[in-house]
């Protein structure tokens, strides 16, 4: 299980973090609302645990941002004694539950367990449709139209990845890590190449495009 963990505190970090690790959850860590924001938006974890007295950003705002941006992964507040304003104002923008500090690790594991077991579903959809464009995940075809376009492996996990996140913004580094794993070592810049492929196959003269390059970050799949 990925987990990111939000706190600035760093004794209790690192407490947290070993105890986590203990557990098997592989951690990343986060010291400030800001970094959580970008780290929550580029890269899919399983759970989020998430302060609510932290610099720059608020863990409320970070929580706000993260379901605007549509950041659907399970969210633990964590929040200080007896602030009822903070465990509801958490719940109201959609943190999934809270955990009163000073807290035992038994009940952060446990709370955790709980989370991770409420998780939607794996979704059983057979093909994903943006536009005239639709991906066929059963049978591994695509087709604009009534024209089959023919994908490579890497192109047809690329295309997945942005028709499942039609509308968002999803980072290069974020591309990586899906479609090309956590051990790719390359650079960045294949990301480029791949779309640019992929464009030239599902964007033929005078169809209508329907990935849009977002400069510096990464790639967004339009709705046409």
């Amino acid at each position: 299980m990925r987990l990111l963990l939000v706190e600035d505190e760093e004794r209790l970090a690192r407490a947290v973090r070993r105890v986590l690790e203990s557990e098997r959850y592989q951690v990343d860590h986060a010291d400030n609302g800001a970094d959580a924001v970008t780290m929550g938006q580029q890269s899919d974890y399983d759970v989020i645990v998430l302060d609510v007295m932290l610099p720059i950003m608020t863990g409320i705002q970070v929580c706000r941002v993260l379901r605007e941006s549509g950041v659907k992964t399970p969210i633990l507040m964590l929040t200080a004694l007896g602030e009822v304003e903070d465990k509801v104002a958490g719940l109201d923008v959609g943190a999934d539950d809270y955990l009163v500090k000073p807290f035992a690790f038994d009940e952060l594991l446990a709370r955790l367990r709980a989370l991770l077991r409420r998780r939607p579903e794996v979704s059983q959809e057979t093909s994903l449709i943006v536009a005239d464009l639709e991906l066929d995940l059963t049978k591994h075809r695509a087709m604009r139209g009534d024209i089959e376009v023919e994908l490579t492996a890497t192109e047809f996990r690329l295309l997945e990845l942005l028709m499942r996140h039609v509308g968002q913004v999803v980072s290069r580094v974020r591309i990586l890590e899906r479609v090309w794993g956590y051990t790719y070592d390359g650079q960045a810049s294949v990301v480029d190449t791949y779309v640019h492929y992929l464009r030239a196959k599902i964007e033929p003269e005078g169809a209508a495009p329907l990935i849009r390059t977002v400069r510096g970050v990464g790639y967004t799949m339009m709705e046409g």
